[in-house]
């Protein structure tokens, strides 16, 4: 029998979505989830998650490319910030960081990790938005924060290739960086509908956006349509008789 994690992303980033992780949470959809610092949503979430108990399934979800930054340094930084806000423009066309650079970003993925821990938090992993973590300048700075916080648990790099969603690799480290820097991973990493109705390997971890469509129904969020989130109904292990759900806290 596989043993699988799914983690839902994006907690604290907006009402919806964190109020839909902890729906799946209730619903046994998911097994962890990961928390954007910088959310909209985040003191509310904090709240929610110590409430219902999944305070202790929670990782980080760090974040340059979405909301407003923590730190002041990083609004230098024009790959990353314009006017006041984050953008996708570094991880669009990722470069070398110079070495007061390096530092702004690092401050910042400090700030985000710290906001958790100071929130009463236990970090049990990491992954990021948009995997930003992934590219190459930015893995050494993630896995140095990380470190700072005693966090050993990270999500890697796509694993299963998909028409709709190639497994990507310029610009980006690859499975063996993380292991060498002495972090634990998953075996392989995929996207919800990279499974249905097919085997899930062993030690996978399963990415989903837990959101409400318009009809208010549970779904792993797609995309936006008319300002509603689309996407596929999020329960998709029901009935399986080939997995079992495991957490980050029990990958070995």
């Amino acid at each position: 029998m596989a043993r699988i994690i799914i983690n839902g992303d994006d907690l604290g980033m907006n009402r919806g979505c964190t109020l839909a992780i902890a729906r799946a949470f209730e619903e046994g959809l998911i097994t962890d989830t990961t928390m954007m610092a910088n959310g909209s949503y985040f003191d509310e979430a904090v709240r929610l998650a110590k409430r219902q108990g999944f305070h202790e399934r929670i990782g980080i979800h760090f974040n340059l490319t979405e909301g407003t930054p923590l730190t002041k340094g990083i609004l230098a930084i024009a790959d990353f910030v314009r006017d006041g806000r984050f953008h996708k423009g570094f991880s669009a066309t990722p470069r070398s960081l110079s070495e007061e650079e390096r530092e702004a970003v690092y401050r910042e993925l400090y700030a985000q990790a710290r906001r958790l821990t100071d929130a009463g938090l236990r970090i049990t992993h990491a992954d990021s938005h948009h995997y930003i973590h992934h590219l190459i300048p930015l893995a050494p700075i993630t896995a140095a924060v990380c470190r700072r916080f005693g966090i050993d648990r990270m999500r890697r790099n796509r694993t299963f290739d998909t028409p709709e969603h190639p497994i990507l690799t310029e610009n980006r480290v690859d499975h063996g960086y993380w292991q060498e820097n002495g972090f634990i991973t998953p075996m392989y990493f995929g996207r919800r509908a990279d499974f249905v109705n097919m085997p899930i390997p062993d030690g996978t971890e399963v990415i989903v956006h837990p959101d409400f469509d318009q009809k208010g129904r549970l779904i792993d969020r797609t995309g936006m349509q008319e300002g509603y989130p689309t996407g596929e109904p999020l329960d998709f292990i029901s009935g399986r008789k080939d997995v079992s759900l495991i957490c980050y806290d029990e990958l070995d």
